[in-house]
């Protein structure tokens, strides 16, 4: 049996981030995974070109049924610190949208990084292997207190820290393993289901919008009392787009999704406008300046002039483009979600440390925590933050 100081599940974001901090700090760490290559889902975010952190990553845009848990992780490291690593391995990146950072050239320069950061800091990471069993030691009666059956053999640790994420792109090696380990020890979890993910629609929906597969335009997508404003896409499934995918952690089955579809324009007011300065123009010329003319088709194919129309008319229309309501059957499932909402009830877990306060030496950190951030970079900062913040005590 060989002994470690720590062990980490998982050779992702949060624990790659865990490995090297505890390391750099002399602690005899090993990183398993049951994957083939480390850092999976980091190689696929953005793209391609890793959205690494948003510099404005405050509590605030993350949900949790515990609001404060993030608070204390995210300040005492901060989406600047991770800018500095960034710098430090002279990383070329750009900032893409309100704060959104990206690499220039690919993801694998993140992963390199971490990689870079824990073979400098002596961790060794071991692929390829399965957990069979963990069982907790009597701490009074050795200074280990976990040994753990894999596929290569029996390891042991002081400290064991679960990273294994959630179950979002299970094409990817994702699996429920934390929570069953969190179960295994008696800590409660919230339900989880998949976020940041695109909404399907009914067979009458897609039959109607079938004519605007692939069309992207700016909206405001409204739910549950929450709204954002960016690019919505229709797809051959229903609706996708960071609009679509920042609300569907808001959306529940059965509600209704208010859309925008001219979130920068006062409508009743443009077209009363029109009607007095372009009286022959017609609606569907007139929206098609204004919107995608394949959508304008769509929603107002009248051909008559706008002089036809009553005040009361254009109320109603500016009320469907601007108020347009529609009600998706579900979600394309975790095969395309960013991440898993729900998890870990972070009641029982420290936010200064990420320790179980009900299983001494037991830490929980990174995306299986019932912790999720928005879309563009917000998760990846919560994997750093959390994994430098357990990676400092460990």
């Amino acid at each position: 049996m060989t002994p470690f100081d720590v062990i980490i599940l998982g050779a992702g974001a949060a624990g790659l981030m865990c490995a090297q901090t505890a390391g750099h700090r002399g602690r005899k760490v090993l990183v398993l995974d049951h994957a083939n290559k480390p850092g999976k889902k980091i190689l696929l975010s953005g793209g391609g070109r890793c959205n690494f952190t948003h510099r404005h990553a405050t509590p605030s845009y993350y949900l949790s049924h515990n609001p404060h848990f993030a608070i204390s992780a995210l300040k005492r490291y901060s989406a600047l610190d991770f800018e500095r690593l960034v710098q430090k391995h002279q990383i070329p990146y750009h900032e893409k949208t309100l704060g959104q950072l990206f690499c220039d050239r690919s993801s694998q320069d993140i992963l390199n990084l971490l990689l870079k950061e824990c073979e400098a800091a002596r961790v060794n990471i071991q692929l390829n292997t399965h957990l069979i069993s963990i069982q907790k030691l009597n701490p009074s009666s050795t200074a280990q207190h976990f040994i753990l059956d894999t596929s290569q053999g029996r390891f042991s640790a002081t400290s064991l820290v679960i990273a294994t994420g959630g179950l979002s792109f299970p094409t990817m090696g994702a699996s429920p393993l934390g929570y069953h380990l969190a179960e295994q020890f008696a800590i409660p979890i919230y339900p989880i289901k998949a976020a940041l993910v695109p909404l399907t629609l009914h067979t009458h929906d897609l039959e109607r919008f079938a004519p605007l597969s692939g069309l992207s335009l700016e909206v405001i997508a409204s739910c549950n009392g929450q709204s954002f404003c960016d690019a919505l896409l229709f797809t051959h499934r229903g609706l996708s787009g960071p609009a679509i995918l920042q609300i569907s952690s808001y959306w529940e089955p059965g509600d209704i999704l208010t859309l925008n579809f001219l979130p920068q324009l006062d409508l009743l007011s443009y077209l009363k406008a029109q009607k007095h300065t372009r009286p022959k123009a017609s609606l569907k010329t007139l929206l098609s300046e204004r919107l995608p003319a394949r959508l304008a088709e769509l929603l107002c194919s009248d051909p008559k002039p706008i002089s036809d129309w009553r005040d009361t008319a254009l109320s109603q229309l500016a009320q469907q483009l601007q108020k347009f309501e529609i009600k998706p059957n579900g979600t394309e499932g975790y095969r395309t979600a960013e991440v898993t909402l729900g998890g870990i009830d972070t009641q029982a877990i420290s936010s200064k440390t990420f320790e179980s306060f009900s299983t001494p030496h037991l830490y929980f950190i990174g995306e299986v925590l019932d912790v999720t951030g928005h879309l563009g970079g917000f998760n990846f900062q919560w994997a750093w933050s959390s994994g430098v913040c357990c990676g400092q005590v460990v």
